[in-house]
């Protein structure tokens, strides 16, 4: 039985790596300019405790990676907060970039279909740019720390 689990595990995670091979990167400038128009919800998926240290990007929802409930507490959140509506278009932003890949890979198992990744982060990143904080986008103070 355990082997079946992991069996299955392993293709999710093969599924998803291969849902999201044909990743969206938007740069955070653009991000922002969707968040404030309304026209792609951002999510924050770091910790709470970054949360408390630099706000969180203005218009940003913050459902962290970090679940109680696992994974699957962070893509139930997500599919609450879209309204069911898994085609809805999602960014996704962390710290640097891995755990808003991971959070796509994740949200791609789970059948979403628009997400983009602000893969250079709130701190940014060599490969991807300077960062949300660096750029000077306007963040906003943590409404559920």
């Amino acid at each position: 039985m355990i082997r079946i689990l992991f069996l299955s595990v392993a293709l999710l995670l093969s599924a998803a790596s291969m849902a999201w091979a044909g990743e969206n990167v938007v740069a955070a400038p653009a991000a922002s300019l969707e968040a404030q128009a309304g026209t792609r919800m951002l999510i924050d998926v770091r910790h709470v405790t970054e949360w408390r240290q630099t706000g969180i990007a203005a218009g940003a929802k913050e459902i962290s990676i970090h679940d109680r409930d696992g994974l699957a507490g962070f893509v139930v959140k997500v599919t609450k907060a879209v309204g069911g509506n898994k085609k809805a278009p999602i960014s996704l932003i962390c710290a640097r970039g891995y755990r808003s890949s991971k959070a796509a890979d994740v949200l791609a198992a789970a059948g979403f279909t628009n997400i983009s990744d602000v893969r250079e982060g709130m701190l940014g990143n060599q490969k991807d740019g300077p960062g949300w904080l660096k750029r000077r986008l306007p963040t906003q103070p943590c409404k559920n720390c």
